[in-house]
């Protein structure tokens, strides 16, 4: 996912594609340890992607005024 797909996105899809990346890359770890993965490379561009989304998602949240 590119960084501006990830800005299109509201807040709370940005939450929910987090959760969904990083169970991706759970059964992705989980399937390496048992050799089952020929694509290793995947797990390098998950980790990004998820990177990418809790920077981004920190960055919208920094923005939005505070109720204080």
């Amino acid at each position: 996912m590119t960084t501006k797909e990830i800005r299109a996105l509201a807040p709370a899809e940005i939450v929910t594609k987090l959760r969904e990346t990083r169970d991706q890359l759970v059964q992705l770890r989980l399937r390496k340890q048992t050799g089952q993965v020929e694509k290793t490379h995947e797990l390098r561009g998950l980790r990004k992607d998820v990177a990418r989304m809790e920077t981004l998602l920190r960055e919208q949240n920094k923005k939005a005024p505070t109720a204080a």
